[in-house]
């Protein structure tokens, strides 16, 4: 019996799947680990990592808990069980906003 997989695993291709597994490797550093600028709240100071990517879409990795210490993210979750996670922030938004128009953080080519 045939399996269906998005990609192939390429086993009858060992060269083939070594080349796909070292791409995987250089994308994830790319997109998830390169080019994060820290950026800390202008409110709370608590400190994330950013990378923007365009003028409308940006990367936000929290090296922190956010309900431990953004007091946005700690009323929200002192209000009782979410539905969602919220997004983001509206003053580490505000914060982002305000890096990218001193300079601080470059958006992506």
């Amino acid at each position: 019996m045939t399996s269906w997989a998005k990609a192939p695993d390429f086993a009858d291709r060992p060269e083939q799947r070594e080349q796909v597994r070292a791409q995987t490797v250089l994308d994830k550093e790319h997109y998830m680990e390169s080019g994060l600028t820290p950026i800390a709240c202008q409110n709370c100071g608590t400190e994330v990592l950013v990378r923007k990517h365009s003028h409308n879409q940006k990367t936000v990795q929290w090296t922190v808990d956010p309900a431990q210490h953004c007091p946005v993210f700690r009323k929200l979750a002192e209000s009782g069980p979410m539905t969602g996670k919220p997004d983001s922030c509206p003053n580490l938004e505000k914060t982002i906003d305000h890096a990218v128009a001193e300079g601080l953080l470059k958006i992506d080519d």
